[in-house]
């Protein structure tokens, strides 16, 4: 993308204006004209042109009140001003330097000599521009807590703030040049995530779709999130460069995370013993004649079932009077998942669950914690059962050992709906809502499972979904999770 350099031209006579516009025109100028000084002086201030070409003998406000003028506002202070004086008007030089012009022409005017002007001082204008605008540029973006990046086309990296430099794990020295190319810099320490977003590097991403680098968790390192977003393009150093933005959005993904796992565990814990207390207690109010002993039992099953929904309560309190106590490091062994799937159906009143078993894995401990676990499977049994034609699913859950037993992959597989190829593409796309939009709430079957993407991948795991691969109707999620003991081989910062 070229720059045009704008140039003003100020003359009182008409016959000099056409006579440099012909001249200057082929050059490829942006020419603007003012016919006496004030009109100048307005199209100074709103326009900032990279050059006047000022007249010194105009009526009314002349050439060097202009010129002092122009000088005395900061904003205009740097503009460059050629003055054009009589051939043999050595007074008005004197003046004109004394009021801050830049150059001089005489009249007349040699053509080549008035375009080999113009031509310089316009080139030089544009780069002191550049650098006035890079050196504002670095300034604010080393006083950021975000990084900044500068991306060419080739995907190299020509300017990276500390912050930014924090991140990539390079030295801070500003002055050391960043060799490699930014993504294989940034994937010896960090996940391209999601890789749909990705593909199209460093232009904007997809559909909007957010670019993350995120460092999963170790037993010693909680995960760290980075979002990253292509601002815009611009010229730097005579070639187009991409400006790029990174943001630690880490307490956001991980608050909307525990605000999910904790909605999930008050839904299914609640919900079952609430319902079953209700009943009971509904029934006694609608009977007046029952036989005491019925009433004994209908108030025992009452009974149980609210001793069963005080100890969530119970749970739930726990829970909040403990906001700081952390997952990080918990494991689950994969010799309790029929048992976890079995307590998550029964709360969902889903009874059709099939678990299969793993053949000569041994003892495996999945990193992932129990109630993560048990809320990412209740958000895929919760939906199976609310898009089931009767809402009463098939699901079966089969693990395998993968990635050369660094992995467990869990497949999971209902018998309900099956959806668009758009519904598909957007299912799993993770989010990031500003302070402004967050709201806590947990939609339908979009927010869950993104949630359910991005806690896997805080673990170093993955999360797809897709329709049956058999071709029957219903769903297939497929969950890959590291096995503890390989948790941490992950990179850290």
């Amino acid at each position: 993308m070229d720059y045009t350099s704008q140039v003003l031209i100020v003359d009182d006579q008409a016959l000099m204006r056409n006579h440099m516009n012909r001249l200057l025109k082929e050059e490829g100028y942006d020419l603007h004209f003012a016919e006496n000084g004030v009109e100048a002086l307005d199209k100074i201030f709103k326009l900032k042109p990279d050059l006047v070409l000022l007249d010194v003998r105009m009526p009314g406000l002349n050439g060097f009140d202009v010129c002092r003028k122009v000088r005395a506002n900061p904003s205009t202070a740097d503009i460059p001003i050629i003055m054009v004086t009589a051939f043999d008007d050595r007074s008005a030089r004197l003046r004109g330097i004394e009021a801050g012009a830049d150059d001089f022409i005489p009249k007349p005017y040699d053509t080549l000599e008035l375009q080999a002007r113009v031509r310089t001082i316009t080139r030089l204008n544009r780069y002191r521009r550049l650098l006035e605008e890079k050196a504002k540029f670095q300034l604010v973006a080393d006083l950021s807590e975000n990084g900044y990046l500068l991306i060419n086309d080739k995907g190299k990296c020509t300017f990276a703030n500390h912050q930014a430099r924090l991140y990539m794990g390079l030295p801070v020295d500003m002055d050391e040049d960043i060799k490699d190319p930014f993504l294989d810099v940034v994937q010896k320490r960090y996940r391209l995530e999601p890789e749909t977003a990705w593909g199209n590097w460093p232009d904007w991403a997809p559909d909007g779709e957010p670019r993350y680098l995120l460092r999963p968790e170790t037993p010693k390192m909680p995960p760290l999130w980075l979002q990253i977003e292509s601002l815009d393009r611009l010229v730097s150093n005579e070639e187009m460069v991409w400006m790029i933005s990174i943001k630690d959005v880490t307490s956001q993904i991980v608050a909307r995370q525990d605000m999910w796992k904790f909605q999930r565990a008050v839904h299914h814990k609640m919900r079952t013993p609430l319902i079953g207390m209700y009943s009971g207690i509904q029934f006694l109010a609608s009977y007046n004649d029952l036989p005491p002993d019925e009433v004994k039992d209908l108030l025992d099953t009452a009974m149980r079932h609210a001793d069963r929904l005080k100890e969530a309560i119970e749970d739930v309190l726990q829970y909040v009077d403990s906001p700081n106590l952390s997952e990080q490091g918990e494991t689950f062994s994969l010799d309790a998942l029929p048992d976890l799937a079995a307590s998550v159906g029964s709360s969902l009143e889903v009874e059709d669950i099939n678990v299969g078993r793993i053949n000569g894995a041994g003892p495996t401990q999945l990193s992932l914690s129990k109630k993560s676990l048990e809320v990412i499977l209740g958000e895929l049994i919760d939906n199976s059962r609310k898009f089931h034609p009767m809402h009463k699913p098939t699901i079966d859950i089969n693990a395998s050992i993968a990635d050369q037993g660094r992995q467990v992959k869990l497949t999971v597989t209902d018998n309900g709906a099956n959806l668009a190829p758009e519904e598909l593409k957007f299912i799993c796309q993770p989010y990031y809502q500003s302070e402004s939009n967050f709201t806590g709430e947990v939609e339908g079957i979009g927010l869950g499972l993104a949630t359910v993407a991005s806690v896997l991948w805080s673990v170093g795991g993955q999360f797809t979904i897709d329709n049956r691969v058999d071709g029957s109707t219903g769903l297939e999620a497929h969950l890959l999770i590291p096995i503890a003991q390989q948790a941490s081989s992950q990179p850290q910062v």
